[in-house]
């Protein structure tokens, strides 16, 4: 079990996925830990984050922060998703190993894997063929990620952790409708669908596309455990292991919802990897396994969201 006295940096606090971390290390009672917003420290700064480091000199790492996405938002600014993520990682992951930071955890994606890859996806099958080309930059940052953190392993005998979760959903979520990944902007579409009384959403796409689906306070759960019971090298899955499709999820949140009008696809818009199903035995074979179903989770996110309706108004016209 980690010393809850340990300085611990959570990279990325403000969003969905840091947010979370942060509440699973309050409620763990660890007692120092360092936040900056993106304001105060800009990660792609390197003169700022070496003085960052060499000032607090944490002992945990959790690089949480990233450039992120949905699919239209990858698609119109992919050199945007590139520099921005190689820069942040770069940054904090140099930086950490010159000031001796004891363990480091940085958190990818499922992206990473080849477009055509067999399902599950295993983590051997990572560079065995070519990504998804409407979120190349993004992924080819995170593959980045992944060997710079296993290259510094071998040459310099660090213990950084990379972890690889499936697609996100829950508190703190991002609903701007270009910008937003596959729940929220349902949710979104769902919601106004409701209230504005229309008897139909559409939906990019077939629908037949498949996706994992993780609720972020477990991905939170995975991280502590990891910190406190992962000591390979290799990088590691975090998921469900179990997918739906595109079309089953949207069923499931217009129930979630309410909404009782139809749903129509359109299929001149792009499905994005027809199927991202994570093989997650490595992390199941330590001793770590979700605890959220999909339609609990979904049902918090939108709780969550409809607490919140005023801001994302106000922030996501």
């Amino acid at each position: 079990m980690l010393d809850r006295t340990l300085k611990i940096y959570i990279a990325g606090h403000k969003g969905m996925v840091g947010s979370a971390i942060l509440r699973k290390f309050k409620s763990e009672k660890f007692q120092n830990i360092v936040l900056r917003t993106s304001d105060e420290l800009d990660l792609r700064n390197q003169q700022a984050v070496q003085l960052f480091f060499e000032q607090e000199k944490p002992d945990i790492v959790v690089l949480a922060a990233a450039h992120v996405g949905g699919i239209m938002a990858n698609i119109q600014s992919p050199a945007v998703f590139l520099y921005d993520n190689l820069m942040i990682q770069n940054n904090v992951i140099h930086f950490s190993y010159l000031n001796g930071v004891r363990k480091l955890l940085f958190l990818g994606s499922s992206c990473i894997y080849p477009r055509l890859a067999p399902q599950p996806m295993k983590e051997e099958y990572l560079l065995d063929g070519k990504v998804e080309p409407t979120n190349e930059g993004y992924a080819m940052a995170k593959i980045a990620g992944i060997k710079l953190c296993e290259m510094y392993n071998r040459q310099y005998e660090t213990d950084y952790i990379s972890a690889m979760p499936c697609n996100l959903f829950g508190y703190e979520d991002n609903f701007d409708s270009v910008s937003s990944h596959v729940v929220p902007a349902l949710i979104k579409k769902y919601h106004r669908a409701k209230i504005e009384d229309l008897d139909r959403v559409e939906v990019w796409g077939t629908g037949k596309a498949r996706r994992e689906l993780l609720f972020v306070d477990d991905l939170a759960d995975a991280c502590l455990f990891l910190l406190e019971n992962y000591h390979k090298k290799d990088f590691i899955n975090v998921g469900m292991g179990i997918d739906v499709s595109i079309r089953e999820l949207a069923d499931l949140i217009s129930c979630v919802v309410g909404y009782k009008g139809e749903t129509i696809f359109d299929t001149t818009k792009p499905d994005g990897m027809p199927q991202k199903l994570m093989d997650v035995s490595r992390l199941s074979n330590i001793g770590w396994t979700f605890k959220t179903s999909l339609c609990c989770g979904l049902e918090l996110t939108y709780q969550w969201y409809l607490e919140n309706y005023n801001k994302f108004e106000n922030n996501y016209k």
